[in-house]
């Protein structure tokens, strides 16, 4: 009976821990797609995972910055285009002076979009 419980125990952890991990390293991944502008794995990445820019805005920063900020920080073009695309005007509005030090290319289609 105790060997049977053990393995029962160490089936139900199993179950529990993947989801912690799992996203964790979507948030590393979000990241680094980010990083290196890359659009279409970003989507995929979003879409396989049934996720929205909009629900993860808060929740994700890499480097301690928000996924918009990172993304003009590094000048991904690409990506901040479909992050821009995809966030409540109220949240461009709040970053767009972050946005404006760092890249003017990225503020310039946050003020597009405000208009």
């Amino acid at each position: 009976m105790n060997k049977h419980y053990l393995i029962i125990c160490c089936i139900i952890s199993l179950y529990l821990l993947p989801p912690q991990v799992n996203a964790f390293n979507i948030a590393q991944n979000i990241c680094e797609y980010i990083a290196v502008d890359d659009k279409k794995r970003l989507r995929q990445l979003l879409k396989a995972n049934h996720l929205k820019i909009r629900k993860l805005y808060s929740d994700i920063s890499c480097n301690g910055k928000t996924m918009l900020e990172f993304s003009a920080e590094r000048n991904a073009k690409e990506v901040s285009e479909l992050i821009v695309k995809k966030l409540p005007k109220r949240i461009l509005k709040e970053s767009l002076p972050a946005i404006e030090a760092s890249s003017p290319d990225i503020a310039k289609l946050i003020q597009e979009r405000l208009q």
